[in-house]
């Protein structure tokens, strides 16, 4: 890693970057083992979320979560030049963003990038993502029930279109890694094979109560590392992703009690646990003394081998984020978008 500049100013209770895990990809990288995540939700501004991208840098963050569909990444952009111009090196930090549903065209792939880069005032992004492996999209702030008459089924044909664009990025030097995000297993299966520059990171939904251990496996045996989001469980999720069976694994009684033990918060428990288990976790917080909780939590004492058992075992199989506003017709369930019999739901 690049050595700082002295004249950055970070905060007397920074937590050292050089103390924070890092993940090696395939391609030799290093990449920060736990990041700030940047989606505000509904209730965030999106000033407030930039601010927070700004003080978690002063503490000691250097992963960021970004993405063209959360609207902010032209005030997010503002406070990455102002830490750069203060003396914080461009390698020391890890920016990835996203190109949103309506944008999957090879020509929309390069355009979104560069608005991303633009907004971002950045020269390259060390990770560009597919958000979702699939070109549906709904307006901001849509409730459970909208569905886009133009939505259509995963088509692998068109994601390696989509996937060819995304290629082109790091050939012209826009980009340096690529990956997937929200994927399955049949889906990734598919890429893998024809991918000329593989995924380096699959994102997807990771926390206690929904540990995918399955995927996770298969993800790691082909080299791609998980990066996860809602790793608390994502309290702040917007409405239309709440359903009445969802579990919230900061309040189980595993968790809780090791919270109790180490004399921290159960959100703190959850990210320690991810980072030992080998994913990424990348979540957000607007309050500086969470995500400084968080980022002092994973360079601590790691979980006992009894305590990352005990939380292996309360898996629900529970996902959160469960997508519906990207069905494709009518009388379908959630569950059509994640393969879960093992195989890619037909049209």
């Amino acid at each position: 890693m690049h050595v700082t500049s002295a004249r950055w100013d970070a905060a007397a209770d920074a937590v050292d970057p050089s103390l924070i895990p890092q993940r090696h990809l395939y391609t030799g990288a290093t990449m920060p083992a736990i990041g700030l995540g940047t989606f505000g939700s509904d209730h965030v501004a999106h000033s407030v979320v930039a601010e927070a991208v700004k003080a978690a840098a002063q503490v000691g963050y250097r992963h960021f979560d970004c993405a063209s569909v959360y609207g902010n990444e032209d005030q997010i952009g503002l406070r990455f030049e102002e830490m750069l111009n203060s003396g914080l090196a461009r390698e020391d930090i890890w920016v990835t963003s996203k190109v949103w549903n309506d944008m999957h065209g090879e020509a929309d792939v390069i355009a979104s990038c560069e608005k991303s880069l633009a907004d971002l005032r950045l020269n390259y992004l060390d990770m560009y993502l597919v958000h979702w492996p699939f070109p549906n999209h709904h307006p901001p702030g849509c409730d459970v029930s909208v569905r886009n008459p133009h939505a259509v089924p995963y088509i692998h044909e068109t994601y390696m279109r989509t996937w060819r664009a995304m290629e082109k990025l790091v050939d012209r030097g826009l980009v340096h890694h690529i990956g997937s995000s929200n994927m399955t297993i049949p889906k990734m299966k598919l890429l893998l094979r024809d991918a000329r520059i593989k995924p380096a990171v699959n994102e997807m939904e990771l926390h206690p109560h929904f540990q995918q251990r399955e995927f996770f496996a298969y993800l790691r045996e082909n080299g791609v590392e998980p990066v996860g989001y809602s790793p608390i469980g994502s309290p702040g999720r917007p409405q239309r992703d709440r359903t009445p069976e969802d579990t919230a694994p900061t309040e189980d009684p595993v968790i809780v009690k090791i919270a109790e033990r180490l004399g921290v918060h159960p959100a703190v428990v959850c990210i320690k646990w991810a980072v030992q288990r080998g994913q990424t976790p990348i979540p957000f917080s607007a309050n500086r003394r969470n995500f400084l909780a968080n980022l002092r939590g994973v360079i601590s004492e790691p979980l006992t081998a009894e305590d990352m058992k005990a939380i292996e075992s309360i898996d629900r199989n529970c996902r959160l984020v469960k997508g519906q506003v990207f069905l494709w017709k009518d009388g379908q369930s959630w569950e059509d978008l994640w393969d879960i019999h093992g195989e890619i739901t037909p049209p």
